[in-house]
Parts: C-alpha cells; sequence; structure tokens
C-alpha cells in the first residue's frame, strides 16, 4: 500500500523508518518531511494542518493509508475531512482529538469515566485560579488548556513561580488562545512513565511503557520541555501494573469517546504517575509521544503498516504486539538555548559516523538542507536510540553516537535511563 506520513519532527521520522520496514508498504510520502526523512520516502512541501491541501495531496498520489504524526492537524480536523473521502486514516477525528486539544474537556471526560487522575479544576480568571493553587498547596501544578508543544506545564514548589505561570497564561496570554484557560490540578507522586495504545475506535493495544524526560537539565532541572529523551520497558511499570493501566485508563477512555459519537482512532497516549495508590493519569494525548516514539518503535516486532492500516480499518480485534527483548535508549540532541531563545542554520557534522554505530538508529527532529550541508532547524535537533540487551547497553550505545555528533550549542542530558539503568543491572 501506499502510506501518506504528516509531519516533520522526530516522531514522525521514527514513524518513516517504522513504515519503511513494514512489508504491507511499498511507498511512503511524506508532507512536509524533513532530511532523515527524505531518506526513506519521498517528501511534498506542504502545510500538513491545511486540510484542504492533505485531501488534495491524497488523491493526486492516490494513497491507501494516511498516518498524521502531531497534534495539529488532528485538532484541525485533517483526519475528517480524509474520512469524508473516503481514505483509511490513522489518526483521531476533530472531535476525539479534543482530549489533547482542552485539557479542561479531558479532565471532564476522565472523572466522568471514572479514569483515576489528578483532582483539578480549570480557570480563565487569575483570582480564583489563585486561590485554588493555595488550596491545593504546593508543589503547585499549572497548566495551558490549548496545545503549547510541550512547553505550557509548570510543576514547581514556589508559590510566586506558580502565580506568575497563572499570569503568563490568562493576562500576559504568553500561549495566545492555547492558555486562555488553564487546568490547576494536584501533584502526583511516584515514578512517570508513557502508555500508548493503539486504538481503532473499539479496541487498544498497549504498547510497552516508555518514560519521558521532561526538564531541560540534569537531575529533572530547569524548563519543560518537549521532551530531552526516552527509553523502553520502563522497570517500575511491569505487566502488572500495564494491565492495570489498560483495564482502569485505556479501556474507559476508549469506551467514553465511543459513547460521545467520537470513537478514538489512532494512537492514544497517557502520560502517568505510578502512585502508591496505583497509575494516574497526569496528561492525555491523541498521538505517539515524541521523543516516546524514538524509544518505542525501534523495539516494535509488529508490522507498523499493518496496526496502522487495522486501526484505521477498525480491524484491530485479535491482534497482538510483538517486542523486540532488547532496550531502548534514545537521547535528544537540541540546540543550545533551548526550549528558550536558540540558533538556527547552524552546521551540523557526524551524522553519518553516529548512524554507521552497532544497534544505533538516528532520527531527524529539526534539521534542513542549505547548500547541500545538513544545518539545525529547531530547538529539538537530532534524536539517537541506541539499542541492547539491558538498558545500560542501550545507554551506552546511545550516548556513544551522541558523542560523534556536532554542532555548536550542542545541548543534551546526560542522565537519560541512568536510574534504570541500576535499578535493572548491568549490561548483558
Amino acid at each position: 500500500m501506499r502510506v501518506l506520513l504528516l509531519g516533520s519532527g522526530g516522531r514522525e521520522s521514527a514513524l518513516a523508518w517504522g513504515l519503511s520496514r513494514s512489508s504491507a508498504v511499498t511507498e511512503t510520502i511524506a508532507a512536509p518531511g524533513n532530511p532523515g526523512i527524505a531518506a526513506l520516502a519521498e517528501t511534498v512541501p506542504l502545510d500538513p494542518s491545511d486540510p484542504a491541501a492533505v485531501v488534495a495531496l491524497a488523491r493526486r498520489a492516490d494513497v491507501d493509508l494516511v498516518v498524521i504524526g502531531p497534534e495539529a492537524p488532528l485538532v484541525a480536523g485533517v483526519a475528517d475531512e480524509l474520512r469524508a473521502q473516503g481514505r483509511p486514516v490513522f489518526g483521531p477525528s476533530q472531535a476525539a482529538a479534543r482530549l489533547e486539544g482542552s485539557k479542561s474537556y479531558a479532565k471532564r471526560l476522565m472523572l466522568a469515566a471514572g479514569v483515576p487522575t489528578a483532582e483539578g479544576r480549570s480557570f480563565s480568571l487569575p483570582e480564583p485560579a489563585i486561590d485554588y493553587l493555595d488550596a491545593l498547596g504546593p508543589p503547585y501544578v499549572v497548566k495551558a488548556d490549548g496545545l503549547a508543544a510541550g512547553k505550557g506545564v509548570v510543576v514547581t514548589l514556589d508559590r510566586a513561580e506558580a502565580v506568575a505561570a497563572v499570569r503568563e497564561r490568562l493576562v500576559e496570554r504568553r500561549f495566545g488562545r492555547a492558555g486562555a484557560a488553564i487546568v490547576i490540578e494536584e501533584y502526583l507522586d511516584g515514578e512517570e512513565a508513557s502508555a500508548i495504545a493503539f486504538v481503532d475506535g473499539s479496541t487498544a493495544l498497549v504498547c510497552d511503557a516508555a518514560q519521558d524526560f521532561k526538564r531541560a537539565l540534569d537531575g529533572d532541572r530547569g524548563p519543560n520541555t518537549g521532551g530531552m529523551g526516552s527509553y523502553s520497558p520502563v522497570p517500575a511499570c511491569p505487566p502488572d501494573v500495564l494491565a492495570r493501566v489498560r483495564a482502569e485508563i485505556v479501556h474507559p477512555l476508549v469506551r467514553a469517546t465511543a459513547a460521545l459519537g467520537a470513537p478514538f482512532v489512532g494512537a492514544l497516549y497517557a502520560g502517568l504517575a505510578l502512585t502508591s495508590r496505583g497509575p494516574r493519569v497526569i496528561e492525555i494525548n491523541a498521538r505517539f509521544g515524541d521523543p516516546e516514539a524514538q524509544a518505542l518503535l525501534p523495539r516494535l516486532d509488529s508490522d507498523l503498516g499493518e496496526l496502522c492500516l487495522a486501526c484505521a480499518r477498525g480491524e484491530v480485534a485479535g491482534m497482538r504486539l510483538r517486542w523486540r527483548a532488547e532496550a531502548c535508549v534514545a537521547v535528544v540532541l537540541a540546540s543550545g538555548g533551548y526550549p528558550g531563545e536558540h540558533a538556527t542554520g547552524v552546521e551540523i557534522a557526524g551524522t553519518e559516523r553516529a548512524a554507521a554505530l552497532e544497534d544505533t538508529l538516528l532520527f531527524h527532529a529539526g534539521t534542513a538542507l542549505r547548500g547541500g550541508r545538513l544545518v539545525t532547524a529547531g530547538g529539538r535537533v537530532l534524536v539517537v536510540a541506541g539499542l541492547g540487551g539491558s538498558i545500560e547497553r542501550a545507554r551506552e550505545r546511545a550516548y556513544e553516537a551522541a558523542s560523534a555528533i556536532e554542532f555548536e550549542g550542542k545541548q543534551l542530558r546526560s542522565d537519560i535511563a541512568l536510574e534504570a539503568a541500576k535499578t535493572q543491572g548491568g549490561a548483558q
């Protein structure tokens, strides 16, 4: 089959890699793609959030399946327009994507469906929001209601910082419409994990857990980012805990969206806190996590193309996910200053050397070609993923590849999966 992949980031680079390995996929077209994706697929310059342009390309290329990577096209209703034209789509409708597009909506739906999550309320005015902050007490959690590229959340012990976050969103409108409303909720203790499921509207296949590292600096310090690295599997989320996630979180959400007339089709993401009371939802997303996809997809032994098509056709029942035994650690190489102001157009060296290393994969996130040279074109630039018989071995390979790549201002965390490697034990 011919597949149209929408998006241009590290997640889409991993999806393109997975689709390139599928026996069901004969050709992949990516819009707009990036230099790394271009090595695996034909790329077409196009705004993936423009429904009319996407529909026209899908018709012109006569694709059999559209895989939507990022959240913005989903919230813009691109999947709806494609389905109206009879195109199978891996990605939820605009209505189902509200799970990610509005944290207030997601919170209400989870509470109504009995999904374990943090206590919280939504606000559009600063004064009652600040009163609620004081009622909950520290640590304080303030979230922009809409899409903010992973940068709309503040978690802090400092009341002044929490109050400033409220005012930045509701008064100064730092995040525009995405911050016109906010959600304030209780802080959930416990280690975090990400559970992602392939969903066909009624049936869900839950992936092995991954763990994301949101803070910019080692030791979980610094500002929140879109994610500085990830790994899978997660020792703190063994099969019995994952079974609870499936029964108490994923399946109730799938049933709830179907009951509302907005069945979820695509990758359903649950960001979790593994608390002493069991798994609790921190956030819900309507697509693969980034960079969780870069740690999960290299471990997926099932055919990605077949899975995405089965979801689009409502044919997941009876299928099972197969996983490689190896662990995978993915490390993000970011521009200096990220997630704040950062330079672009900086030349990158060493990618071929890194990609040639054993059991190592290189995914492009924010790169471009200028005059035949590979340069930075975003905050998160590249993701290097290492596979190994243990988390420690996978870390070694990922960081060996990371050290082979050079560009001015290169920024990375040195502690991705470090504690998990200590928990699991030494290399195998």
